[in-house]
């Protein structure tokens, strides 16, 4: 007896992954599908994504028109003078570096996930609601294994967690209260799943206009933070047009602006194109220094941009060049902690999806179970300091999910997290995708490398004569194995050899070609 291929799931947990392979077999398409997995995400990787936070779907539809549903966070309609503010500095150590972030309710913006995902199902949906949230609530109940990934990161944000004495009864580790939940671990969401039982019976009025928006509004007047309840009600996910990019002979749709991952993308592969005008080799000797020339080019003309209001290099499109001035320059900033899932169905359809908490602002919201984002305590917000956002605006980030259709038929769902490293990873995989034309798990899995602020980080497996080169664009840190630090690129794709799947294993991925 033959199977039945349902389609393709990627994404940084295999429960999730799971959730999404059950709806696509129980009938939903891949945007049943992605909504289902987004749900289960803010249980499985609570740090990096929640009810609290935001993030992009760029929708596919077999034979029809791509969307971009926006539903990241919105900058609130006034700000509170910053004495009264709930905004403290904390230190995150990454064993390689200690980073400062900003937390309290002072640093929480508008959420957008749960309007998005129920605008999401109203728009491209089978099944109903209440059907995607159940596998995230059986989760969220029974309690998810703690995988390593997650535990690191926990370890990372262990001083945002154990600040609050609600987050830590809910986050600590039963073994080790110092820490919070470890490898191996149960972790138990009984809050959270209330909450999505919640959401199932009153759907988002819960949270924009009832009990949730309540919590939010007391909390931070009370608490310092600057959200209230006509910010909730006000907020509306956007439907955008996807950025068209074309590189050689491949077509990519990504994220447009506001959001600057996908234009800073289309930067990258443009400036590649002229390098390399006659097809990019990645395995040659100088693919190294060339993919360093065009990251480094990159950051400069971005930096180049926020100094002047201007973006200026003329081997770069004038059309892009306006978008970014016109609608990126001078906005809010988010580019911290992220995760992506990406589904692909039979009938052809694709969903990419990131998201984002940044790191969490360190309160719960009440017996919500849900800790808001801090994305007004990014450090990127403005070169002269906190507080200079404009109020009641969309915040730029750098997610790209996207969607890239290939001359040999390839039809592949990806994106990434990754902070900065989003587009110099996409930048890669695109490369080893068209140029190299390697399948999607090859691809994903060749050696990485990103240029930040003077060094140029390489992954243990990279090249080493190649490497060497990158000693004229700054110093070299060759990283001991394969790391997060590179982004986690979950795609899919469907093409000529059928359907392919690859969960990044720098960010604990996970994939599944979905059968009976």
């Amino acid at each position: 007896m033959s199977s039945t291929i349902h389609g393709a799931v990627a994404a940084g947990h295999s429960a999730t992954v799971a959730a999404a392979a059950a709806v696509l077999r129980a009938g939903g398409n891949a945007f049943d599908a992605v909504v289902a997995a987004q749900w289960c995400a803010c249980v499985t990787e609570p740090v990096l994504t929640s009810l609290g936070g935001g993030g992009f779907l760029l929708a596919q539809s077999a034979g029809g028109d791509a969307r971009v549903y926006d539903f990241f966070v919105h900058t609130p309609q006034r700000k509170r003078p910053r004495a009264e503010l709930d905004f403290a500095p904390i230190d995150a150590d990454f064993g390689t570096a200690v980073q400062e972030f900003h937390i309290g309710w002072g640093a929480a913006a508008t959420p957008g996930t749960v309007r998005g995902l129920f605008g999401i199902q109203r728009a491209l949906c089978r099944l109903p609601m209440r059907l995607l949230l159940q596998p995230a609530i059986d989760l969220a109940r029974r309690g998810v294994r703690v995988n390593a990934l997650q535990a690191y990161i926990f370890d990372v944000v262990r001083p945002i967690y154990l600040r609050s004495e609600a987050a830590a009864r809910i986050f600590a580790s039963r073994a080790r209260p110092d820490r919070l939940v470890d490898d191996g671990e149960l972790l138990r969401l009984p809050q959270l799943a209330d909450t999505l039982e919640a959401l199932g019976r009153e759907g988002e009025a819960l949270f924009y206009d009832g009990a949730i928006a309540a919590l939010i509004d007391a909390a931070c007047r009370h608490g310092g933070g600057q959200l209230r309840r006509d910010d909730l009600a006000a907020y509306r996910m956007i439907e955008r047009r996807p950025l068209t990019l074309d590189y050689r002979h491949a077509r990519l749709l990504t994220n447009p602006p506001p959001a600057s991952g996908g234009l800073l993308l289309g930067f990258g592969l443009q400036l590649l194109q002229r390098i390399a005008p006659g097809g990019f080799d990645l395995h040659a000797g100088d693919s190294p220094a060339r993919l360093a020339q065009v990251m480094q080019a990159s950051n400069e003309a971005r930096l180049r941009s926020l100094a002047s209001g201007h973006f200026g290099d003329q081997l770069l499109d004038r059309e892009q060049i306006e978008l970014y001035r016109a609608h990126i320059l001078g906005r809010a900033r988010a580019y911290r902690g992220t995760t992506h899932i990406s589904v692909i169905d039979a009938a052809g359809n694709l969903a990419a999806l990131t998201s984002s908490n940044g790191e969490g602002c360190g309160h719960m919201l009440g017996d919500s179970g849900i800790m808001l984002n801090n994305m007004l305590g990014e450090a990127d917000l403005n070169p002269l300091g906190f507080q200079q956002w404009t109020c009641d605006q969309r915040m730029t980030s750098m997610m790209a999910p996207g969607v890239i259709a290939t001359a040999d038929g390839r039809r592949i769902a990806l994106g990434s997290g990754g902070s900065n490293r989003i587009r110099s990873a996409l930048l890669q995989v695109t490369c080893a995708l068209v140029d190299a034309g390697l399948p999607l798990e090859a691809a994903i899995l060749y050696p990485r490398m990103h240029c930040d602020d003077g060094i140029i980080h390489t992954e243990a497996d990279a090249d080493r004569a190649g490497a060497a080169a990158l000693a004229d664009f700054g110093v070299l840190q060759r990283w001991p194995e394969r790391n997060l630090y590179f982004g986690g690129v979950h795609a899919v794709a469907y093409g000529p050899t059928g359907f392919e799947g690859c969960g990044d294993p720098r960010r604990g991925g996970v994939a599944e070609i979905v059968v009976d």
